[in-house]
């Protein structure tokens, strides 16, 4: 094979370990002394194979959930003892990719030939900067539709999409806090388990505001379902959510819930409705 050859399979083959989560071969043809820029921080690059090593393995677990890694397109540019290759990749959940099919993660290395052997000495990915306050603000939106979605069909794990894991949610009921998808989850089975009859979940007149890599969305959460001895049942809370956005997508990170209390006797007012 010629150098581009050599170059072209190296890739192919990080591409596909990176898929597998097979770090050894992650790390081969690596460079001891390789200086990465990556989606995160730290700003000023990964330096050194053992700093390359440590940011693999949260990205195989994110890649196990069913994630995708494929090079679309690559070129490969080759020199005596220097080279440069450039590629597109589809990098995504499923629903990353059907939300925003056109988005690709940009990867471009330098390699050097040492003692004969072609070696990634530098690597560079990235994503395009998206800070269209509308589009994040619809990718939210989207979000709690899946939720809505989700809780008609009571299907626990189509809730916790979207869920960051160091979630903190402020419930309608104890405890002050819940700390971590885990904890949050619990609530949710809770809440699917209470009836058997269909729940749907809808904020109706919401307001989002998206900025860079944060968001906050707020308004009136109504919850409904139909009771045997009463018929329909509904009601209707304050709800307010921060969602981050991660490699995954939009996730929540805070949620705070709460009824009015009437000041007269310190309850919470679950009977009022919007006027």
């Amino acid at each position: 094979m010629n150098d581009e050859q050599q170059i072209r399979e190296l890739i192919e083959r990080w591409a596909a370990a990176v898929h597998t989560g097979d770090l050894d071969t992650v790390l081969a043809d690596h460079a001891d002394d390789l200086v990465m820029f990556d989606v995160p921080p730290p700003y000023d690059g990964v330096r050194g194979i053992a700093a390359y090593r440590d940011t693999w393995p949260g990205f195989f677990e994110w890649q196990a959930s069913g994630a995708s890694f494929e090079i679309e397109s690559l070129e490969v540019v080759a020199g005596t003892d220097v080279a440069f290759a450039y590629a597109l990749l589809r990098c995504g959940t499923p629903h990353d990719l059907t939300g925003n099919p056109q988005n690709r993660l940009r990867l471009t290395l330098g390699l050097v030939k040492r003692a004969g052997r072609w070696v990634v000495q530098h690597e560079h990915h990235s994503f395009p900067f998206d800070d269209d306050p509308s589009a994040s603000a619809e990718a939210v939106e989207a979000v709690q539709e899946r939720w809505t979605e989700q809780t008609a069909a009571k299907n626990l794990d189509g809730l916790m999409d979207g869920i960051a894991d160091d979630v903190v949610s402020y419930e309608h009921e104890m405890p002050l806090q819940y700390v971590g998808i885990d904890e949050v989850e619990q609530v949710c089975r809770r809440g699917l388990e209470a009836t058997t009859a269909e729940v749907w979940f809808t904020v109706p007149d919401q307001t989002v505001v998206a900025r860079g890599d944060l968001a906050v969305a707020w308004g009136l959460d109504r919850v409904a379902t139909h009771d045997d001895d009463r018929g329909a049942v509904e009601s209707w809370s304050r709800g307010t959510r921060v969602f981050r956005r991660c490699t995954g997508g939009w996730k929540l990170i805070h949620q705070h819930l709460s009824y009015p209390i009437d000041p007269h006797t310190g309850r919470a007012r679950t009977d009022l409705r919007p006027e």
